[in-house]
């Protein structure tokens, strides 16, 4: 892997807490407006120009690119960014504290380099995907790095781990932190420290060197429409030195990283009663109804082939019998490819579910009890609770050059915009 350290702009410490937000894809456009109400400094106003709009206007809208451009330019004017002197590697840590409950009851750490990703390092299949990318998506963030000519936030990536990157870091983060920070509204602490030892950044280099791939964890279309800007400059100008090249990456080791579930709720049975439905079911599982389910949360999957299922008020435990899956095929021992194939296509008819309007998709971080409200409103009729993907099965499908199916992989916490960026002068 070729990366290099750069000029981070980036917030004051005392301001790094009304600077920063979520990423411009976890929420939608009200939302972002509702969250940046009374904060001027707010880079929401950047990354979702469309909230300075009154009425609102399509985030899509040809306005809002020259909108966040005049909003990055007053960020700049006003000192709310401001880029550092000299070029630096950063360490961005992630805290899940120990009262949420994805902690495991105690804080859980994930400790990320923030670098210069090489653009052609991700064209020539080094930086690995796991995931299909939708033009139309592409094509909005790359007028968005075009028109600013910056990455405002950054990609998510992931690196087989090393003892001597862990060493390095652990050392950094003996010092005192840059910003240290919980953010509403998930709670999560957020902390950074800059790394200016021209020594240590000269190693950090070296070492990842000998890295021979990353993997994208979150941030496939932000990926694609970094490269892709920075593909096109290089056809411009023929300089493969610029910083052009290169595009704001959090790079963590594998080893740390929290998937959680990515759950599924059903509008209709396709014409079935709920008789007929477990009965079709209980022909590709073994079903245990669980007596006392008041606890959501104590209903989930246990392993890899272990499913919980909501239907009429109960849970149910549902574990794909033998020869109904391919655990040789990393594609095929998928939680996601078994339920697709043997309970959402033979048995509801879902074919494509990117398309299908009868289902709809929850992150587990809202819990299985949000599953079980949806069911229980008579939105939905039916929900379907999945066992977490592991960090290697997608490094096994990024491997064999295969995609992994929609709506697979949930990463927690996600990362916090704002922090810095990076820009390809």
């Amino acid at each position: 892997m070729k990366i290099k350290p750069f000029k981070g702009i980036r917030p004051p410490k005392e301001l790094v807490e009304q600077v920063s937000s979520r990423p411009y894809d976890v929420l939608n456009s009200e939302e972002a407006q509702a969250e940046a109400a009374g904060n001027e400094m707010s880079l929401y106003h950047i990354i979702k120009p469309e909230i300075n709009f009154n009425p609102l206007i399509d985030e899509h809208d040809p306005r809002v690119y020259p909108e966040a451009l005049s909003q990055y330019k007053r960020f700049r004017a006003k000192g709310w960014l401001v880029q550092d002197l000299e070029e630096n590697y950063y360490v961005y840590a992630q805290t899940i504290l120990a009262s949420n409950p994805l902690s495991g009851g105690k804080d859980k750490t994930q400790y990320g380099l923030v670098v210069g990703a090489w653009v052609d390092d991700y064209l020539e299949g080094r930086i690995k995907k796991h995931e299909l990318t939708r033009r139309d998506k592409e094509e909005d963030r790359m007028k968005h790095v075009r028109t600013l000519n910056a990455n405002m936030e950054p990609v998510f990536f992931a690196y087989p781990h090393r003892d001597d990157l862990d060493a390095i870091i652990e050392k950094v983060c003996k010092q005192t932190p840059e910003y240290d920070f919980v953010a509403a509204p998930e709670g999560f602490r957020h902390t950074f420290w800059v790394i200016n030892d021209k020594q240590t950044i000269e190693r950090i280099t070296e070492i990842f060197a000998s890295i021979p791939a990353m993997y994208i964890a979150d941030g496939h279309h932000r990926s694609a429409a970094a490269a892709g800007v920075g593909a096109e400059k290089q056809k411009a100008t023929g300089d493969k030195n610029a910083e052009f090249n290169y595009f704001l990456a959090v790079c963590f080791p594998d080893n740390q990283l929290n998937i959680i579930d990515y759950n599924r709720v059903v509008k209709d049975l396709n014409g079935l009663t709920e008789e007929e439905f477990l009965s079709k079911v209980s022909e590709d599982f073994d079903i245990e109804c669980y007596n006392d389910a008041n606890d959501a949360n104590g209903v989930k999957p246990k392993k890899l082939h272990n499913f919980s299922l909501y239907l009429g008020g109960k849970w149910y435990s549902l574990t794909a019998k033998e020869g109904r899956y391919d655990d040789s095929d990393p594609i095929g021992v998928l939680d996601v490819t078994i339920s697709s194939n043997l309970i959402l296509d033979k048995i509801l008819g879902i074919k494509d579910l990117r398309s299908d309007k009868r289902i709809d998709f929850v992150g587990g971080i809202r819990g299985l009890g949000e599953l079980q409200r949806r069911v229980d409103s008579g939105e939905m009729k039916v929900a379907l609770a999945l066992y977490p993907v592991t960090m290697q099965q997608i490094i096994d499908i990024a491997d064999s050059g295969n995609i992994m199916p929609p709506k697979t992989t949930w990463f927690e916490p996600k990362l916090r915009s704002g922090l810095i960026v990076h820009e390809l002068n």
